[in-house]
């Protein structure tokens, strides 16, 4: 029977979730096997017992698959949980109801996770005490005109930071550190750095408690936040007053602050897997609800989940119920928040079939491709799985994006030194036309990066040759071994000036080589002031001051910043460092030049594309407008210096724009401060990179 309480309707299974509007609140949830459905209201997020069950009726509160109810005049702020009675065999038909579980909405927009306790919820029966709460929410929003930003990706420079860390040391000095609104009191550094997007590791609501057993006893957390188990709301633990529901409203200020500064926002969304694990995992909404359409489970045995992505579970993202959900998700994002664009972790995963095999064409990510709510929005794949599945170069789809892991192998090896890789070098900075162009891709499909969350630090890259992941809990065996790293000659930190200066150079020779190349740049939060996690290449549970930045090293290491800062005003100012098509090597229809020409030590000279031993790369890129300067360009990860012969271009004069060998502040010139060099010839000093940009003599140097 239904207790005493608000009155109740009927109700309608559309839209899923919890609908507020001046009558009341429509509640939908979809769950096909389901048998008897409860709803239970409470009148905070801390109370034990439910002000309201109200149980709803196969007669009048069920539609085909979906379970609804209409609560007349319920408030928004009412936290509420389902409960589902139905079928348990998990071996032959793959569901495990649980009548006493209390599940949360998966469409919720508010999420709280106050009293979660997941071993709880990883045995049978109640745990309503230490339950995920949703919670009604007035999705009502003054946006002040705001839209997603429409910016070029040719054009776009991504920043990719963790909410949680960009702002949680005390050296942040934010109101609100570690959230949404602390974020936003760093917009101003973002801006004047000059980035176009940031791309926030994941925001969508994640279970913290999420780790293996051994780090969890050393009080250790899912710091990344790659264990999603609420695709609609905002994380509560980057809110400031989660327990008000404030989750929609403190994420959109966040997004029409970054808009207002002309900085787009990219989500790092995790469709492949969810925090509900394998099959000894908790039930926290899914597997309590529709368990045997979400994951991908073995044909005979159904209680095994397919495992594709190392966190327990897959999720079954082409069967056509789970790609609505996801393509529903992402579409409100856009719509409701105004989210610019998603990388998708793993998604190779997403292109698995329900038993496990490859789709050449697969459905949800057409979908995604092909919806019109998504049509400008900015699509980045992670193009792998976690067992082996490996499609940079072939993701399937016309416009997405991918993170071009082989552009960060081959740098990564031509910075710390390694021979014979000119030819792969010259393939990467021009945009990696061998993996997009015969598909009629384009530049921008290659998100360029060297570092990311995952992996080390620009710093740690120069500074360590193994990974020191100890503080893990995990016996130094997690992360990646494979790190193509050079500590320049000491293991971890030291007091030697010369091995200190060579850190610094190569980090900047990676910024410049990244920001000089074709396609969308990717750089990682903090490593433009040398942010150190001491090694440890593999931070996903530390939740402390290793992964926090600390910005008294932005003061400490201003020089650094500031080299940053002028390089990506430096592509800023050039169009053809921002092409949209592949470079064709002739001439171009306004110049006698061609759209770029290699060269060696000497204008005229073909560099020998098969010298295993060059470390040396030069060539010129030529302005797409008569009225820009073109820029010559030379590269020297050798230990030796060269003398180079800068190319004669009729009508113009070589200025020094870049030599990462000198110290600070002339490493890098500000184009109204550069003069014009007299000599033809230039001495690149060992591992270095040298930028020279030119002035049409007749009119003079461009401010």
């Amino acid at each position: 029977m239904q207790s005493v309480g608000f009155k109740v309707k009927p109700g309608s299974p559309y839209p899923h979730g919890a609908k507020l509007n001046d009558g009341g609140v429509n509640f939908s949830i979809f769950s096909r096997h389901a048998e008897e459905v409860e709803l239970l209201l409470f009148k905070s997020v801390d109370c034990k017992e439910p002000f309201q069950t109200i149980q709803l009726h196969k007669d009048r509160n069920r539609t085909f698959f979906s379970w609804h109810v209409f609560v007349k005049h319920l408030p928004a702020g009412t936290w509420y949980t389902w409960r589902i009675k139905g079928p348990t065999d998990t071996r032959h038909s793959g569901l495990r109801f649980d009548p006493d579980k209390h599940l949360l909405d998966p469409w919720a927009k508010a999420v709280s996770d106050k009293h979660w306790d997941r071993t709880a919820a990883c045995l049978p029966g109640n745990n309503g005490h230490c339950s995920m709460r949703s919670v009604v929410v007035d999705d009502h929003y003054n946006w002040e005109g705001d839209k997603p930003l429409a910016i070029r990706s040719e054009k776009a420079i991504i920043y990719e930071l963790h909410v949680g860390g960009f702002t949680r040391h005390p050296s942040a000095e934010v109101t609100n550190p570690g959230t949404f609104l602390g974020l936003i009191e760093k917009i101003p550094y973002l801006k004047e750095l000059g980035i176009t997007h940031v791309e926030l590791l994941p925001v969508m609501a994640f279970d913290e408690q999420d780790v293996p057993e051994h780090t969890a006893e050393l009080g250790l957390e899912n710091y990344w936040g790659y264990s999603t188990h609420s695709f609609f709301s905002p994380h509560p633990g980057y809110c400031s007053t989660p327990d008000q529901g404030t989750h929609q409203k403190e994420f959109r200020d966040l997004v029409k602050a970054l808009h207002k500064a002309g900085i787009g926002v990219i989500m790092d969304v995790v469709f492949n897997h969810t925090s509900e694990a394998g099959a000894d995992g908790p039930v926290i909404n899914f597997k309590g609800i529709i368990g045997n359409s979400f994951y991908l489970i073995d044909k005979v045995d159904k209680s095994i989940f397919h495992d594709y992505t190392g966190c327990g579970n897959t999720v079954n993202a082409n069967h056509p119920l789970v790609s609505r959900f996801i393509i529903s998700c992402l579409e409100y994002w856009v719509r409701d928040m105004h989210v610019d664009g998603f990388r998708f972790d793993l998604a190779s995963a997403l292109s698995r079939s329900e038993d496990g095999t490859v789709l050449q064409d697969p459905p949800i990510v057409w979908g995604i491709e092909l919806s019109e709510l998504l049509a400008k929005t900015k699509l980045i794949a992670e193009a792998w799985d976690a067992t082996g599945l490996y499609q940079v170069g072939c993701f399937p789809g016309y416009r997405w994006a991918e993170w071009n892991g082989i552009y960060r192998d081959v740098i990564r090896q031509f910075v710390r030194g390694d021979k014979g890789l000119i030819r792969d070098v010259a393939t990467r900075i021009c945009g990696s036309s061998d993996l997009y162009e015969h598909q009629h891709r384009l530049p921008i499909s290659s998100i360029n990066f060297v570092t990311c969350h995952d992996g080390f630090t620009l710093y740690d890259l120069f500074s360590y040759n193994e990974k020191h992941n100890l503080a893990n809990g995990e016996h130094n065996r997690d992360g990646c071994n494979h790190n193509l790293s050079y500590n320049c000659g000491v293991e971890g930190e030291t007091d030697n000036p010369e091995i200190q200066a060579l850190r610094r150079k190569q980090v900047k020779n990676v910024f410049a080589i990244l920001l000089l190349s074709q396609g969308v740049p990717m750089l990682l939060a903090g490593d433009e002031f040398l942010h150190t996690q001491h090694g440890n290449n593999n931070c996903y549970c530390q939740n402390n001051e290793l992964t926090w930045l600390d910005w008294n090293k932005a003061e400490q290491n201003a020089d650094m910043v500031r080299f940053v800062r002028l390089m990506i005003k430096l592509r800023k100012r050039h169009t053809a460092l921002m092409r949209r098509h592949f470079f064709s090597g002739k001439k171009l229809k306004n110049r006698d030049i061609a759209d770029i020409t290699w060269s060696g030590l000497q204008p005229g000279e073909t560099p020998d594309w098969h010298d295993h031993d060059s470390q040396l790369l030069a060539f010129t890129v030529a302005a797409l407008d008569p009225k820009e300067p073109d820029v010559h360009i030379v590269i020297n990860m050798s230990e030796h210096q060269h003398s180079a012969t800068l190319p004669d271009i009729d009508g113009r004069i070589w200025n020094l724009s870049v030599d990462t060998s000198l110290p600070s502040p002339h490493e890098i010139i500000p184009r109204a401060e550069q003069t014009p060099i007299n000599e033809t010839q230039y001495y690149i000093n060992a591992r270095s990179v040298v930028v020279f940009e030119n002035s049409i003599i007749e009119t003079g140097a461009e401010g």
